[in-house]
């Protein structure tokens, strides 16, 4: 027995169970399941990718910053509707100056023909009553007002219009007093030196 244990080839042998015996328990892969656990959990923190990273305070930035966006675009939506109302009012506005722009020179030409139509009446009536005998014509002045008689004796002639007026005064009280007061009148009226032939009347 000793002389086996003393043989190189037993020693050989006993080593080789003693490395195998030694390995198996260095190597035995329970005792490093811990480690790899860290290691993949090192490795999984570390390898994440940039965008997977969460932080709630740059979350609420992207929330405030789309919150301000939406404010923004709605302002502006509202802006161009105002502006749309504004040019239409605009033009409605422009369109009723014109119209009353044409009204008004409308109205102006009517008056300006009214304005003549009525000189060329007044002519003609006045060449009417000055072909009429002095107390023809005082007998229809005396039944007109005061503001039809007033243009048609500026229209005439001096004496066409004096001896209406000697001839109204002569028929009454009354008339003599009208006949005053258009005299008057005609004073007011008459341009002072006129070459007219009712503006050279010294009423």
């Amino acid at each position: 027995m000793i002389r086996i244990l003393q043989s190189s080839w037993f020693a050989v042998l006993a080593g080789g169970v003693l490395y195998l015996a030694t390995t198996v328990f260095v190597l035995n892969p329970s005792k490093f399941a811990g480690v790899r656990a860290d290691e993949e959990a090192y490795r999984s923190a570390d390898d994440d990718p940039s965008w997977k990273f969460h932080n709630p305070e740059f979350n609420q930035w992207v929330a405030q910053i789309k919150e301000e966006k939406d404010s923004l675009a709605l302002r502006a939506q509202q802006l161009n509707e105002l502006q749309t109302r504004l040019n239409s009012e605009w033009q409605e506005i422009t369109t009723v100056t014109q119209t009353v722009a044409q009204m008004q020179s409308n109205f102006d030409q009517n008056v300006i023909l009214l304005k003549t139509q009525e000189q060329e009446n007044v002519k003609h009536q006045a060449k009417l009553i000055a072909a009429m005998s002095p107390a023809g014509a005082a007998a229809m002045i005396g039944e007109m007002s005061d503001n039809d008689v007033l243009p048609i004796l500026f229209t005439m002639k001096t004496t066409d219009a004096s001896a209406i007026l000697d001839m109204l005064s002569k028929s009454s009280k009354i008339n003599a007093r009208r006949a005053a007061i258009l005299t008057e009148q005609l004073h007011r009226v008459l341009p002072a030196n006129t070459n007219s032939p009712a503006g050279a009347a010294s009423f």
